[in-house]
């Protein structure tokens, strides 16, 4: 060599700076297609269904209170009646559902979007007080017909009418929910109940539901049991209450939930809901699972490029090791070459898994990039049998890479184990070179 070891070093640095361009360039291409992906998707939404959330049923008797006092005016006293109106609300006692769900795939393009079909059953029972639970000043009140409603986030995802057993009678539902804070939804009205009597009565309802990404379940009886099964093999478990069973195998999964007054607390919630218009906490306090593919191609891509510059930087060191130890010369252009070839791999791997999937796309730029720097090395290293050792070596890298994207919980303990393995040996591999000579004249 005869250049001087910090020059060296310093060129060295400065073409792993000019790579970060390239690799930038590449990681903004990443976000770019992730982001049509994404538009794509809302696209496929808009005209299907979005996430879906069955909120009910909720028993609503709505009442009209009429108000009287005395007002003196001019020395007569004169009685004055106003009237306020509002609605009484009734969680069941138990709320039962059993569902199950398939999911199928709808493309637009290259992308594709993951639909989910809900059909189960609903059913549960009521237990309500006479005179509406109200002790004094029954006779001030009106009481209009009740009504049951149904919560359904976008109730476009209906795919069959709808039809509510009350007992032995049945009643057809009707759309829209007749309340201001739950816009989606469906209602079916109750003639039959006066509510001068105490009275129980069972309900039931068959329900297919069509909707896209999650499926949330608000659980509103006293005792709540849901009950989920679909074939979809990578469920993510979402919302404030996890299942208290549940089985997950390649064929899909099931689960099991249960939950009580004493968890949920909607009796609270939804009388802040229906008094003072906050209606946060009752959508919140909802279970469900996401149908989204917690790490697609888009999401494996970045985090490989997150360690390029680890792979560059280990592959100029390879190049510095060839160079004081061998005494070849390796030019700036070859570094850079090798470097931009290294780059590609990103590239190829984001362009081939949006058709081919992660894995295989993963293998094939791998491979490619590895015979395409091994047949340039065995050139510039001036032996066949170094070139195809750099390139085994890179081969082995790249394998330890995809061992790192795959394992996501252990991440972080292979990438330091790898990190510091890759230092121990090239502090091995220069534990007897003389530094104080490289860079002097050969």
């Amino acid at each position: 060599m005869n250049k001087t070891l910090g020059f060296k070093l310093g060129m060295i640095a400065m073409l792993m700076l000019l790579l970060l361009i390239p690799l930038l360039l590449i990681n903004g291409l990443i976000d770019e297609r992730q982001a049509m992906r994404d538009g794509v998707l809302r696209d496929i939404a808009q005209s299907t269904s979005f996430d879906q959330q069955l909120s009910g049923p909720l028993l609503v008797v709505p009442y009209r209170k009429y108000q009287r006092r005395w007002i003196e005016k001019d020395g007569e006293r004169t009685q004055e009646t106003s009237t306020i109106a509002g609605h009484l609300y009734f969680l069941p006692e138990t709320f039962d559902a059993d569902l199950g769900v398939d999911t199928e795939l709808r493309a637009r393009g290259i992308y594709q979007a993951r639909l989910f079909h809900t059909k189960g059953r609903i059913s549960g029972r009521f237990k309500l007080p006479a005179h509406w639970g109200i002790d004094k000043d029954f006779d001030d009140y009106r009481f209009d017909t009740p009504f049951l409603v149904v919560g359904i986030s976008d109730i476009r995802g209906i795919e069959s009418a709808l039809e509510l057993s009350m007992d032995d009678q049945k009643v057809p539902f009707e759309p829209g929910t007749q309340l201001d804070w739950m816009r989606g939804g469906v209602h079916a009205s109750l003639p039959g109940l006066d509510g001068l009597q105490a009275r129980a009565f069972s309900y039931g309802f068959d329900l297919a539901l069509q909707g896209t990404g999650q499926l949330h379940v608000v659980p509103v009886g006293r005792t709540s049991s849901v009950d989920m099964r679909a074939n979809w093999p990578h469920p993510s478990f979402v919302g404030n209450y996890l299942p208290n069973r549940r089985e997950i195998d390649a064929q899909g999964f099931s689960a099991h939930w249960q939950t009580s007054f004493f968890a949920t607390n909607l009796e609270d919630a939804i009388r802040q809901c229906a008094n003072a218009g906050q209606c946060t906490d009752f959508s919140e306090r909802s279970f469900g699972v996401s149908f989204i593919d917690p790490v697609d191609q888009y999401l494996k891509s970045e985090r490989a490029i997150k360690y390029a510059l680890l792979f560059i930087a280990l592959t100029f060191a390879g190049f510095f090791l060839f160079e004081v130890m061998k005494n070849l010369s390796v030019h700036p252009v070859q570094y850079i070459l090798v470097g931009v070839a290294l780059a590609f791999f990103y590239l190829l791997l984001l362009s081939l898994s949006e058709h081919i999937g992660f894995g295989l796309a993963y293998g094939l730029s791998a491979s490619a990039c590895v015979m395409l720097i091994g047949f340039y090395l065995s050139h510039v290293l001036r032996s066949l049998v170094r070139g195809v050792g750099f390139a085994a070596g890179l081969a082995a890298l790249y394998a330890l890479l995809f061992g790192l994207l795959s394992a996501e919980d252990y991440a972080l303990l292979m990438g330091s184990l790898l990190c510091f393995g890759l230092l121990g040996v090239f502090m091995v591999l220069t534990r007897r070179l003389d530094w104080a000579r490289v860079g002097r004249a050969a």
